[in-house]
């Protein structure tokens, strides 16, 4: 059964055995610390050709929700660490994503209860989860040019202790209405430097992080991955120029050599086609709202090299061997998605129990 799922592949360094992986969510301490519990659940679901962890900021600045996880301390790596010996001992691959919300979050979520930064003070619309409740989002700071170079050196510093802490690789979160996305649009990026107005100068940030990144720990252990025409969390991000645009910025990438482009497909299939043409690695999809029988055709149609989940591996430790054996699927519990415990978390059970 879909037999093209099951066939060994590569991203740029990490070997693949096959071609079903995993995206997942957030559940660290409150000072972004990994835990035991983390650890379990991701050796519990190290059977996927990949894990693509839960969104990490690489700075204080970066956090914006409560409960996610950091990579910029000691204390991080050694959190971190916990997690990646545990899915190697189960015979798996990790990367970490590097997740900075920009504009997406309330000072009470973050350690230093300062106001969030992004290309332009342009608050964003809606409410954030807090301590205290929802609470209406304020507008952000505008990042000083100077300020802009050094959260690339805050993506470069976090993707070194990835690695330190003994990921496989990184991926830059470049989708889903934060920070690298809040970049390429003009509704979020008004900005008069070289960061704002044309193609060139909207992408000019995703391209800096991706080469600090690469330069850093190598462009073979280095992902990214965008939302093209997906309105998921998007809010008042809206995507005017996507035709123009992502083709722009994924020739921009593609000399960089990096292991793999992760696109989170928004349903535009003529767009979706421009950019498989375009990038010449691996290229991950993630097809949400179907089944794994329809994202697999995506590999047989050479759309996709590798195709992610994310609920479903959520519910489901043992996805891989349910869908080799055709087995039934445990449905995923949305109130448990995120933060809390073990509940809705290590304790979906797999279909041997």
């Amino acid at each position: 059964m879909l037999n093209s799922l099951w066939t060994p592949t590569v991203a740029g360094k990490i070997s693949l055995p096959h071609r079903l992986a995993m995206s997942t969510r957030n559940r660290a301490t409150p000072d972004g610390v990994p835990t035991d519990l983390n650890a379990e659940y991701y050796a519990q679901r190290a059977s996927h050709a990949l894990i693509i962890t839960e969104g990490t900021q690489p700075s204080d600045d970066g956090q914006g929700y409560m409960t996610t996880p950091g990579i910029y301390t000691e204390a991080h790596i050694t959190g971190w660490r916990k997690v990646t010996d545990a899915v190697h001992k189960a015979d798996g691959r990790i990367v970490i994503q590097l997740m900075h919300v920009g504009r997406i979050s309330h000072p009470d979520n973050t350690p230093h209860h300062r106001q969030p930064v992004a290309p332009s003070a342009i608050k964003p619309a809606g409410q954030m989860f807090t301590a205290s409740g929802m609470q209406e989002m304020p507008e952000p700071r505008e990042l000083t040019t100077e300020e802009v170079a050094a959260t690339v050196e805050d993506f470069r510093r976090a993707a070194a202790a990835a690695i330190a802490a003994g990921a496989d690789g990184v991926e830059i979160h470049g989708a889903n209405g934060y920070l690298i996305h809040q970049f390429l649009f003009p509704t979020t990026n008004q900005r008069t430097d070289q960061y704002g107005g044309s193609l060139d100068n909207r992408i000019r940030f995703a391209v800096e992080v991706a080469t600090a990144v690469a330069d850093e720990i190598g462009a073979d252990r280095t992902g990214i991955r965008f939302s093209p025409g997906n309105p998921f969390q998007l809010g008042d991000l809206t995507e005017d120029d996507t035709h123009e645009l992502y083709p722009h910025l994924v020739r921009a990438l593609a000399p960089l050599d990096l292991a793999y482009l992760h696109l989170a497909h928004g349903g535009d299939e003529e767009l979706l086609g421009t950019l498989r043409e375009l990038w010449p690695n691996t290229l991950i999809l993630n097809r949400a709202g179907t089944d794994i029988a329809t994202r697999a055709k995506d590999i047989d149609n050479g759309v996709a090299d590798v195709i992610t989940v994310g609920s479903m591996a959520l519910a489901n430790p043992d996805l891989v061997e349910r869908v080799r054996v055709g087995a039934p699927l445990n449905d995923p519990d949305p109130a448990t998605f995120y933060g809390g415990g073990a509940a809705g978390y290590t304790d979906y059970p797999t279909h041997a129990a």
